[in-house]
């Protein structure tokens, strides 16, 4: 996997990896800030905040597993299956998944999309029998933005009762929707959080498995002690003490992406509704040498042409409203020096 990394000068605009570009909250900034030299040579306690994130998500004790972002979960789900299990991934898809999978010596059914990115449910329930070991599922959809269609995890879930279905809701703070009330019922269901996207952690990753104890006891054998640092857990407490920080920055990405769908109304291009915190855009086959302008002006996008269904694409993040119209700006500009 790679990414487009930004100018050596440090200076570029970065909307290519889903960041909150607008930070984090500054009360997390002073309390790094005041860790004492014995918080940073001590082992974390993870009890409080783990506690503190049961009541995030309204779930028992003991159904939440912090790990070293989400990545480090989806690895450890991966690992805790059988030699040579199989894995179903739904296109376009996060390429972690992947990645984790094949590292651990398993095989992977991908699912392509369906015209217009519609989730081809019929096509997973078709596949998922006989069920494959892990099916992972992406809520809202990374690039896309698309949720899921209601009922679909249900669906999944009840129709392939012997494999664990992983959701990622690493936008959940911008779609305002989750499957964590459907863990009670699936106890093959496994729901994957992240605290670096709205709450703008990204940097000190930390993100959550969440699910019943049964079910996570395989994935947690995987783990190392401590894989989440001291840093990370002190920021935590306090991003979510910060409520009001976390609804600022949903509010504003939701104007951010408004200025997106009306630039491209009006440039004529194809986007899709998004419930994240970024937007997909089909240039056309200009997409490469658009996202090689906007770098050269240090304005960091991602070219998705090459993923499934995504012919033509580039996503950018969509978050702080002057950021957006920086990118808006040049992305007119380039697209206008093609059409002369």
């Amino acid at each position: 996997m790679t990414y487009a990394r930004p100018p050596a000068t440090g200076r570029a605009l970065r909307l290519h990896m889903n960041e909150n570009t607008a930070g984090c909250s500054p009360a997390v900034v002073r309390t790094l800030a005041a860790m004492t030299p014995q918080e940073i040579a001590s082992y974390p306690d993870y009890g409080p905040i783990t506690a503190r994130c049961d009541d995030l998500f309204g779930v028992p004790e003991g159904w939440v597993q912090l790990t070293n972002g989400l990545d480090e979960g989806l690895h450890a789900v991966s690992q805790s299956m059988p030699p040579a299990f199989q894995a179903l991934v739904v296109e376009p898809a996060f390429e972690m998944y992947a990645i984790g999978v094949e590292a651990a010596g398993g095989t992977v059914t991908h699912v392509p999309p369906e015209p217009d990115f519609r989730f081809p449910i019929e096509a997973v329930l078709r596949w998922s029998t006989p069920a494959p070991r892990v099916i992972f599922l992406t809520d809202p959809n990374n690039p896309t933005g698309l949720s899921l269609p209601a009922g679909a995890v249900e669906q999944i879930a009840g129709a392939a009762p012997d494999a664990l279905v992983v959701v990622d809701e690493a936008y959940a703070d911008f779609s305002g929707r989750s499957s964590l009330p459907l863990l009670d019922r699936f106890r093959n269901l496994v729901v994957g959080r992240t605290f670096a996207k709205g709450h703008g952690l990204a940097g000190l990753r930390i993100g959550a498995l969440v699910g019943h104890p049964d079910t996570l006891a395989p994935i947690q054998r995987q783990l190392p002690p401590y894989s989440v640092n001291a840093c990370a857990i002190r920021a935590l407490d306090v991003a979510l003490e910060d409520a009001d920080y976390l609804r600022r920055r949903v509010a504003e990405a939701a104007e951010s992406k408004a200025l997106v769908y009306d630039a491209c109304r009006r440039l004529g291009l194809t986007c899709w509704p998004s419930d994240a915190n970024f937007v997909l855009v089909r240039i056309g086959p200009d997409a490469p040498a658009i996202v090689a302008e906007l770098a050269a002006q240090d304005i960091v996008i991602r070219d998705r042409s090459t993923q499934p269904g995504c012919a033509g694409c580039v996503r950018f993040t969509a978050m702080v409203v002057e950021h957006t119209r920086r990118c808006l700006v040049a992305l007119e500009a380039a697209l206008a020096s093609r059409r002369d």
